[in-house]
């Protein structure tokens, strides 16, 4: 399964891309975030891994996610693993003028075993979650300016 969603923040894009690649702001724009540790490699930079503890409806998620292509400013991209479910993310930041930035964001889930059903069944849940987050990101970004 493969959409496209986007937003526009309304900063800079240089101040997006401080604000989106601080660590120490992930869990101000995803409160569904337990913890996260370090796993491999240098962190934030291409090959890092990091395993990332959610609460997703009152379950807890663990997953993997590992930096495929760091390029700022114009684009990350990272692989998030966890039982049954991969997904690829690849995330552009397009300055439309100089105080407002696009996130365009491609995601490409692939699943096995059980979780085949539910990517048949629910793709519009999957694309809802991603704009929540986006939107998340961009209330988070516009409140520290």
């Amino acid at each position: 399964m493969r959409y496209t969603t986007a937003i526009t923040i309304n900063l800079p894009r240089n101040r997006v891309i401080d604000l989106f690649d601080n660590s120490d702001n992930i869990k101000k724009w995803q409160p569904e975030l337990i913890k996260f540790e370090h796993l491999s490699g240098t962190p934030g930079q291409n090959g890092a891994k990091t395993k990332m503890l959610y609460n997703m409806g009152g379950r807890e998620t663990e997953m993997v996610e590992t930096i495929v292509e760091r390029n700022f400013p114009d684009s990350f991209s990272a692989t998030y693993e966890t039982k049954g479910v991969k997904n690829m993310l690849e995330n552009e930041f397009i300055a439309l003028d100089e105080n407002t930035t696009k996130w365009k964001m491609i995601s490409e889930f692939s699943f096995s075993g059980f979780y085949k059903l539910m990517g048949l069944l629910m793709p519009g849940a999957f694309k809802k979650q991603s704009l929540k987050t986006m939107n998340q990101f961009k209330n988070f970004a516009e409140s520290e300016g």
